[in-house]
């Protein structure tokens, strides 16, 4: 069922929206001209009208029960912000992309930005140029964090009044009006299509924002049933749920079909509570495969889930949900541990090169067994998922952003250890994920910023970051996720890529993700092909990989003093291809030799890896 304000052409446009609580809707056209369409109710609680002399730009509301006048709970474009008129807009779009066929799940280089603080406007027009950079860093995706529409202070003011990460959107199908709306998102994929890098979207099915927020007024779109913790639950299996469902498989295909899209990434999946038969996850799934035959290339679903479950990934004939790919928190906890030594919170269960070796070997460190911080077992065996359906990071929004200041890691390590976490990352055989800056070292913080206009929320979110952060003991108060100093704080430093370490990081980049293309063993990306190893005392992590003919040598050394180190080799004719504690890459020189054979000890420089081909 199509829903929101679709413009026809010629002036013409067919306005429906679901909602079986009203005895009465109507639409207010409030610009350019004042004047109210009755609109006639349909089966399964739906309202719908046609109306000429409707241009795009007409700005209009619901009247509900010849009473109030509320937005568009599909809105296409709030102009004005969360709490004013919605605007028909002309969807038609010239495209260049018809020769695109999209990057493979398992090629993909993803690059996760927030529009807003990726460049100094903060648009999807200024990301444009920055594009041909990231095709010569190696990045062949990115993805944008959320971009549904989200509350402002000044809906009039400056676009910077609009500070948000993303996930408090309230209209599903608005794009951003700070951003630039729908035409300047498809100039952004249009012209990344150009230039080789797909586009994946982070969405949010699993709540709804505090502000702006009228939905509940139409129609039965949360539940009791559940909570979450950012607010009510999205009713997917609770009387109305089919409707329910139905206007987020339009949103998932909106996306997909309307914006070329190439993937969605699913936000907190853990939170889309689904007790059905068949879950929401899997009946999003088999639209998204339809929609794949009938435009003859490929989309992808990617989950972000706290479970450690592979039925997500599963196929629906081994009772799996059938989506793409998930996301592994523990690689990124077992490797964050090591380099920080954090112990707060949920990295308690992490710190060992054991765990970092097993996330390496079998993806999840808990995979039913025994989690010290949640006290109970956690997790599922991944042996029968390959590799390349787990994204991994060693940054990203959230964890960086759950730091008491949003420090970056290279706040919290040292420049070797950068080094030495962009090895372990980009040499997995998982699909590596780096966030915006990371490939430079950058050092801005990334902190959560909002801008409610509602006092009373501004003062929980507030009050709420504090107690968040009471475990770290911080001296003074975390930033304050309001005030426009802490947003601007978050931008990136994007000229600094060029200079000194800087340069010298992004180059490093550059080389992982060139070998992890172009050398056989590094390409064949199956469990099989992975043998993993640690010594515990002396913080060695180690790895092999191979294909018919040819074998890869990791040796990770995250100790902070060098270690002499005897590998477990079976084979002679090992050849250095790479040593992060090279001079090329600003380190104090490698003392790993040049060529190694069974039964050779080895020195490794603290917070180094070293890599070797064998072929």
């Amino acid at each position: 069922m199509k829903i929101g304000a679709r413009y026809l052409g010629n002036n013409n446009c067919e306005f429906r929206v679901w909602a079986p609580k009203l005895e009465t809707v109507a639409v207010k056209i409030v610009s350019p001209q004042e004047r109210l369409i009755p609109m006639q109710q349909e089966e399964g609680g739906y309202w719908q009208a046609t109306a000429n002399d409707i241009p795009p730009g007409t700005l209009y509301y619901y009247q509900v029960n010849n009473g109030d006048n509320r937005p568009d709970p599909a809105s296409y474009f709030q102009p004005e912000g969360v709490h004013r008129a919605s605007q028909v807009i002309d969807h038609s779009f010239t495209w260049n992309d018809s020769n695109w066929s999209g990057v493979p799940l398992e090629s993909m280089i993803i690059y996760e930005l927030h529009v807003g603080t990726f460049t100094q406007e903060g648009t999807f027009e200024a990301i444009i140029p920055r594009l041909k950079d990231l095709r010569e860093l190696g990045v062949n995706a990115i993805e944008l964090m959320p971009i549904a529409q989200f509350t402002g202070d000044h809906p009039t003011d400056k676009k910077d009044a609009y500070r948000n990460w993303g996930y408090d959107g309230v209209y599903p199908f608005a794009v951003q009006n700070s951003y630039g709306g729908s035409q300047a998102l498809k100039r952004l994929v249009d012209a990344c299509h150009q230039e080789g890098i797909a586009v994946v979207l982070d969405v949010v099915y699993n709540h709804f924002g505090p502000e702006g927020n009228y939905t509940n007024i139409f129609g039965y779109y949360f539940t009791d049933e559940y909570r979450t913790p950012w607010g009510s639950a999205i009713n997917f299996d609770d009387a109305h749920s089919y409707h329910v469902r139905q206007f987020f498989i339009e949103n998932v295909l909106y996306w997909l079909r309307d914006h070329h899209i190439d993937a969605l990434r699913l936000d907190a999946v853990h939170a889309i509570y689904d007790l059905g038969a068949k879950h929401f996850l899997q009946e999003m799934a088999e639209n998204v495969a339809n929609l794949s035959k009938q435009e003859g290339r490929e989309f992808h679903l990617i989950a972000e889930s706290d479970l450690n479950d592979p039925r997500i990934i599963r196929p629906s004939e081994y009772g799996g949900y059938g989506l793409h790919a998930q996301w592994s928190d523990d690689f990124h906890h077992s490797l964050h541990a090591l380099l920080t030594g954090d112990e707060i919170g949920y990295y308690e269960d992490f710190g060992k090169c054991e765990h970092l070796a097993k996330a390496f070997k079998d993806t999840f460190v808990y995979d039913w067994k025994y989690a010290p911080h949640r006290q109970r077992f956690h997790g599922n065996y991944t042996g029968d998922r390959p590799f390349t359906q787990f994204v991994v990071c060693i940054q990203n929004h959230d964890q960086i952003g759950n730091q008491p200041r949003g420090e970056r890691l290279s706040k919290l390590v040292s420049f070797e250890a950068l080094k030495l976490a962009a090895g372990a990352v980009l040499l997995s055989p998982y699909i590596p994920l780096l966030f915006m800056g990371e490939e430079y070292g950058e050092e801005a913080p990334f902190t959560y910023f909002v801008s409610h206009g509602d006092p009373d929320l501004i003062r929980a979110v507030r009050q709420g970051r504090k107690e968040e952060f009471k475990a770290f003991h911080l001296a003074g108060e975390p930033p304050d996720p309001e005030s426009a100093e802490t947003f601007a704080a978050c931008k990136l430093n994007w000229e600094k890529r060029k200079e000194g370490k800087h340069q010298a990081i992004w180059s490093l980049y550059q080389r992982l993700i060139e070998l992890r293309r172009t050398i056989p063993a590094l390409v064949k990306r199956e469990r099989q092909n992975i043998e993993v190893g640690f010594q515990e005392e002396e913080k060695i992590v180690w790895w092999c990989r191979w294909s018919e003919s040819n074998k890869i040598l990791c040796l990770m050394n995250f100790n902070q003093s060098d270690v002499v180190f005897q590998p477990q080799l079976i084979i002679n004719g090992w050849k250095k291809i790479l040593d992060s504690a090279d001079e090329q890459w600003q380190g104090a020189g490698s003392l790993s030799p040049e060529e190694i054979a069974s039964g050779q000890k080895l020195t490794l420089r603290s917070q180094s890896f070293a890599l070797y081909e064998n072929s």
